[in-house]
């Protein structure tokens, strides 16, 4: 009789199991949190992902055969119109934490706007961050600096270069835009409009030292005031650079490609051929908002271009 309780037990255990074998898990789980660290000395980068959105590059890049385009994107196995990432990165000094980029908010819908979430999951509080440097002013940069029309880095002070303020944030300009990127100017508006309100925005003039270890380089073209933050810490250097690559299985060998969100065209692939010689040259660390997440890696010589080079996966975020 003593073995009845054990057998019933034994027989329990086993439907119970049973059941959890005809409960598949769902096909439609989440992704995991959109973080990744790196160590420059005794300062930390975390890589922060806002989310992925569809890009049809079929449509928007240029001096390119759509032959050519269709076979540079299926050598890095990617279809013509890629799903791509969109980056922000942060700088924890020990005294100071800083966001580079704030993603598209709610300007996106839900491709967008999972930075708050991502930074909680690594850690940060939105609120807690002391500054928000953007790279320029465009919807997935500069998008998520808002949340129904209230700031959503409270305690922030928002930095960007001051000719993207008086592009972006003065509707004259709207006629030295192609037509299809005239909504800019609203989003601008709908965007950094809480956080003037709020006094919280500090434009600068690059080049200019930020703080000791980061500076703001010019990188013209893209948008009259887009920059480059250079930091240089425990070594290593680190260049965040926004916008220099949207699609780099082909603008890395093929520099000359450029993109019909570039303001400035001309100017916009001049400046990619100078970044990309000087961090090839240098050997800086690159943290690109565009590039598969986390989207830190170097950039090497191929040929007559470029190929990308991920950072190796470290669990100790070395």
């Amino acid at each position: 009789m003593k073995k009845y309780p054990l057998l019933l037990a034994l027989t329990t255990v086993g439907l119970s199991v049973s059941a959890m074998a005809a409960m598949p898990l769902s096909t439609h789980q989440p992704q995991a949190p959109g973080y990744y660290r790196m160590a420059m000395g005794d300062w930390q980068i975390t890589a922060v992902s806002d989310g992925t959105v569809a890009v049809p590059f079929g449509k928007l890049l240029t001096n390119i055969t759509p032959e050519k385009l269709q076979a540079r994107m299926a050598q890095a196995n990617l279809p013509v119109n890629a799903e791509t990432s969109i980056n922000a990165f942060v700088i924890n000094t020990g005294k100071q934490l800083i966001l580079v980029d704030a993603g598209a908010g709610a300007l996106f819908g839900d491709a967008g706007g999972h930075l708050p979430e991502n930074l909680r999951a690594a850690g940060i509080d939105p609120a807690a961050i002391d500054t928000v440097l953007l790279t320029h002013i465009h919807a997935d940069h500069s998008g998520g600096v808002q949340r129904d029309g209230k700031p959503v880095f409270a305690n922030a002070t928002v930095r960007v270069d001051q000719r993207d303020v008086d592009f972006w944030l003065n509707p004259a300009h709207a006629k030295d835009v192609e037509e299809g990127q005239r909504h800019t100017f609203a989003e601008s508006e709908r965007s950094l409009r809480p956080v003037i309100d709020a006094g919280k925005l500090s434009a600068f003039r690059a080049p200019v030292q930020i703080m000791p270890g980061i500076d703001a380089v010019p990188a013209p073209g893209h948008t009259p005031g887009s920059v480059i933050y250079r930091v240089t810490h425990g070594g290593k250097t680190l260049m965040l650079w926004g916008d220099i690559i949207h699609a780099h299985p082909v603008q890395l060998p093929q520099p000359k490609v450029a993109i019909h969100f570039d303001v400035n065209r001309q100017q916009a692939v001049a400046t990619r051929e100078k970044v990309l010689a000087q961090v090839a040259r240098e050997g800086d660390w690159i943290a690109a908002a565009h590039i598969a997440f986390p989207g830190i890696g170097k950039v090497m010589k191929a040929g007559q271009g470029y190929r990308w080079a991920p950072i190796n996966y470290s669990a100790k975020g070395e």
